[in-house]
């Protein structure tokens, strides 16, 4: 263990002093990369001072053990050397898990697509339920959101939603809630009082910077159109509303949440980017999933992952077997014990990968 920290601390060394660098802070790409990886090499190197101190003490109390001349000090060093062996223990399982292989993307920010699947128009209520849940847990989190697109479902709820999401290790996150999400309720339309199941698909596409795709607008045809929806006389009767296709692989985007052609296409082309380097990085989610057998973030969409029963106020993440009887918090936001769990499930997995020490 303290072989494998002393390497890391002289990683953080070493980028401690890259990251002052002239050159460095020059190019946009290498700079961004090295400064995540100081955060990330920071939370292991103040975790290993601590570690050593707690080795020392640990040394000290068992010398003054050893020697035994002095009863009260004895006494003394026996209770500091129990707290200090258990603060150990626990304390060497969380660097182990810090060790573990960050995936790169989880520091992104991260466009989020919500639709309405089987269920009519109990299902684009329930994906206006989804993005008001997602809503809240960002703002707990300090995140900002912002709507890209959106259209409303006829009772209520959206047929689709996109919005985006900004903040530190975003993605890190919001990895975990991407598939098919499920209700057990009794509609709203419904008169017989019959629970009936709905569904909804969550997309969460890593916001991809200029550096991951090299996007050709040469590629890219835009058609402008009115917007169309609520949104007043002059949102509909202007051509502000845009919608790309990138011709070599089909790949569509559109928006016309703003007045502003211009902000469209800026928030238009955001879309397309993520959705292209979405489509790669899926492909290596399920290369690697196949690999690992993972059913923690697999990458399929069309895994059902999580169910939401109204009646009996409880939701099941069905991918490490965990029930909670806390819905109406959960749909208030508070997704993040779901969230830690399954954060905790990936590293267990990785973790045994490793053999169970890094």
């Amino acid at each position: 263990m303290i072989d494998r920290l002393n390497i890391v601390k002289q990683r953080f060394d070493e980028v401690s002093d890259l990251i002052i660098q002239p050159d460095i802070i020059s190019d946009q790409k290498r700079y961004i990369q090295l400064n995540k990886e100081y955060k990330d090499l920071k939370k292991i190197v103040d975790k290993a001072e601590e570690y050593k101190t707690l080795l020392e003490n640990i040394d000290e109390a068992n010398e003054i053990i050893k020697d035994g001349s002095d009863a009260e000090m004895v006494e003394m060093a026996e209770l500091e050397l129990e707290e200090a062996t258990e603060k150990v223990e626990k304390l060497e399982e969380e660097i182990n898990y810090l060790l573990i292989p960050q995936d790169p993307e989880d520091a992104k920010n991260v466009m989020v697509e919500i639709r309405a699947g089987t269920g009519g128009d109990e299902a684009s209520i329930f994906a206006g339920d989804l993005y008001r849940m997602y809503i809240k847990f960002c703002a707990d989190k300090g995140w900002k959101t912002e709507v890209v697109d959106a259209n409303e479902g006829t009772s209520g709820g959206f047929k689709e939603i996109i919005f985006s999401i900004t903040g530190e290790d975003v993605y890190g996150d919001m990895k975990f809630e991407a598939g098919v999400h499920r209700v057990q309720r009794v509609p709203q339309t419904e008169t017989q009082g019959r629970v009936h199941t709905s569904a909804a698909t969550v997309m969460v596409l890593p916001e991809a910077e200029e550096f991951d795709v090299e996007l050709d607008m040469s590629d890219v045809k835009i058609i402008r159109t009115t917007s169309t929806g609520p949104g007043g006389q002059s949102v509909n009767t202007t051509y502000s509303a845009i919608q790309l296709k990138h011709i070599p692989t089909g790949i569509e985007a559109k928006c016309q949440d703003q007045k502003s052609q211009h902000k469209n296409l800026e928030k238009a082309i955001k879309v397309l980017r993520s959705r292209l380097y979405e489509a790669e990085l899926a492909k290596k989610q399920a290369e690697d999933a196949a690999k690992r057998k993972s059913m923690v973030s697999s990458g399929d969409r069309s895994a059902k992952i999580r169910t939401y029963n109204y009646p009996q106020g409880r939701v099941t993440e069905h991918r490490i077997g965990l029930t909670m009887y806390d819905l109406d918090n959960i749909m208030n936001g508070d997704i993040h014990r779901i969230v830690e769990e399954l954060k905790l499930a990936e590293n267990a997995e990785k973790l045994k990968e490793s053999g169970g020490m890094l």
